[in-house]
């Protein structure tokens, strides 16, 4: 019987769950997920947790912030003006947009809030800030 290491291909059903138990993804209606383990495929605490896993073993994994999405940054959250987005559109609370950052990583806004012609974005991770928790089944070491 084979245990998860580093460098393993893996494949995991899992479902994830806020503290008030709100599921915000499963992959039980899909296919398994598939990762390399330590890779930096996925969020730390996921690797992490993995680790050490047999083939049909399930397990509950609670992770903070620093193993997940990382801290809330309010430096990360600034204001824009109207002109700044393509012509006719208008951003509206909650939209999201993707942009790239100066080295061409992908970087995702949140329209935090619209008042009087200022825009207020947000580009913390949508899950920045919160805890997280996933029930794991290992389904296949690849």
């Amino acid at each position: 019987m084979s245990f998860v290491a580093v460098g393993n291909k893996v494949k995991i059903h899992y479902t994830g769950t806020y503290d008030d138990g709100e599921v915000f993804d499963s992959s039980r209606d899909t296919e398994p997920l598939e990762f390399e383990v330590g890779a930096e495929e996925v969020i730390p605490g996921f690797d992490n947790a993995v680790i050490g896993m047999k083939v049909g073993e399930s397990k509950q994994v609670r992770l903070l912030e620093d193993e997940a999405y990382g801290p809330y940054n309010q430096e990360m959250v600034f204001d824009a003006d109207p002109d700044q987005f393509e012509d006719g559109l208008t951003p509206e609370t909650g939209q999201q947009f993707q942009t790239e950052m100066e080295d061409g990583t992908p970087l995702l806004l949140t329209v935090k809030s619209v008042d009087n012609g200022k825009v207020v974005l947000d580009a913390n991770h949508p899950m920045a800030g919160k805890v997280l928790n996933f029930n794991l089944e290992l389904v296949e070491i690849v």
